[in-house]
């Protein structure tokens, strides 16, 4: 059976095809394939936005007039939120309400088997502890196609923000067992020279595990037990950042990337209280310049979403005076999209749209800005590359994503020394590799 994966939406999402993938071809004879030549196409969803569940229903159209022969499963966050939408398109033939990679093989077994007859599942994938530990148990051995492995490390938020709808469709937060992220480490690590540590909301992993764990624990097992990898923290909370992991960053050679993406949604109080965010602008401000002193180089991001209900041109100042600041070396913004079911798609004072644009117009300048900056600060230096896919480029511990120079694409299976370019944009690769795997 031939099949075609495509993922909306987040690094977690990314991971869970991934086992999707893997338990679909462990299941029988599978193979990943071009959705014109698929026997089945698998779509992991998003709903971060009412755009992307739009996004979402347009990809099964296009993707039924490319291959009306192809069976169509699908599963994620959106499929969680709407599956009945989902049962109700004419081009699906399963809907699994969630992640599961075992539901998910059940389902595409049932379309195949089927005729293309809409697959009843009947309830929602389970969102518990045994849920859990049941995909838990076994260990993700590659990313299909990729030089950087996805390890997550737990899934779901205990969190109320009023914009996301996330947690709605991915449940309360739940941490893996550290043994088994450290087998999968092991495994990835065979196949990936960088690991990115990747969940739903990673600042919270072990709290629900007994005994008690801590995000920074996890990651100093996994440097010391997974010889090898460079490790990568994905979006993590700047108060949930302790000073044990800002040692962590600062003092491991490098083992762990010296970069962070930190969400801070918006640089002003009033904002950040109707967003029902828990950090005020002054606890981010602060622990994002204490990081900075204590670690250099640092890739510093940030996610903002600009036009909330209620934004103000005086807050929107404000978030800009912030970003000025604090040492951002890019940005990740985001007009407000109001999401169905959030507290967020009720709250009076609109934004107008046009507003909503032009000042993330204005943020995404002053971030780009910045990081230009930055990366001609860092010409010259030394740094250790990891190759990105195949297009010629590359990427820094601390996330300067730079073209490499030379004639010959290097080994994509090491991280590789190499001379940033004096305006930082390019690495020329030592003809000697640095191999990190074992």
């Amino acid at each position: 059976m031939r099949v075609h994966y495509k993922t909306f939406g987040c690094k977690a999402n990314q991971y869970d095809t991934e086992r999707m993938r893997q338990l679909i071809e462990a299941g029988g004879d599978a193979r990943s394939s071009p959705l014109e030549s698929a026997d089945l196409c698998v779509i992991n969803t998003c709903t971060v936005t009412n755009q992307a569940d739009a996004g979402a229903r347009r990809y099964i159209r296009r993707a039924a007039r490319r291959n009306p022969k192809a069976r169509v499963v699908v599963a994620g966050c959106s499929a969680a939120l709407r599956g009945e939408e989902y049962r109700g398109m004419e081009e699906v033939d399963g809907v699994v309400e969630g992640h599961d990679p075992r539901e998910v093989l059940a389902a595409a077994s049932r379309a195949w088997g089927d005729a293309g007859h809409l697959t009843q599942l009947g309830s929602r994938a389970r969102l518990d502890r045994t849920h859990m530990e049941g995909i838990a148990a076994t260990v993700l051995r590659r990313r299909a196609g990729a030089t950087r492995g996805w390890l997550k490390v737990q899934d779901g938020c205990d969190r109320k923000c009023a914009f996301c709808a996330t947690r709605l469709a991915r449940g309360r937060s739940r941490s893996r067992d550290p043994g088994h992220i450290v087998a999968e480490a092991r495994a990835l690590a065979r196949s990936h020279p960088e690991l990115v540590i990747t969940g739903v909301h990673i600042g919270h992993y072990g709290r629900d595990l007994e005994p008690r764990g801590t995000l920074t624990a996890l990651v100093r097992r996994l440097l010391d037990e997974v010889p090898g990898p460079r490790f990568r923290l994905g979006s993590i909370e700047a108060t949930e950042i302790d000073d044990g992991m800002i040692d962590l960053l600062a003092g491991s050679g490098g083992r762990l990337a010296p970069h962070l993406h930190m969400p801070l949604q918006s640089g002003a109080d009033p904002v950040l209280r109707k967003m029902r965010r828990w950090h005020t602008r002054e606890h981010y401000r602060r622990r994002a310049l204490q990081i900075a002193a204590a670690v250099s180089p640092v890739g510093l991001g940030a996610d903002i979403i600009t036009g909330f209900p209620g934004e103000t041109v005086d807050d929107h100042a404000r978030t800009r005076d912030l970003v000025d600041e604090l040492p951002f070396t890019y940005l990740h913004v985001f007009p407000f999209s109001p999401r169905d079911g959030t507290v967020a798609a009720y709250l009076p004072d609109p934004v107008p749209e046009r507003v909503s644009r032009e000042r993330g117009r204005e943020l995404r300048e002053l971030a780009a800005n910045k990081g230009e900056r930055y990366a001609r600060a860092r010409g010259g230096s030394e740094v250790e590359v990891v190759m990105e896919g195949t297009g010629g480029t590359a990427l820094t511990g601390d996330y300067l994503r730079v073209t490499v120079a030379g004639p010959r694409r290097p080994d994509p299976a090491v991280l590789h020394r190499g001379r940033l370019s004096a305006d930082g944009s390019r690495v020329a690769v030592d003809e000697a590799s640095h191999p990190m795997l074992n």
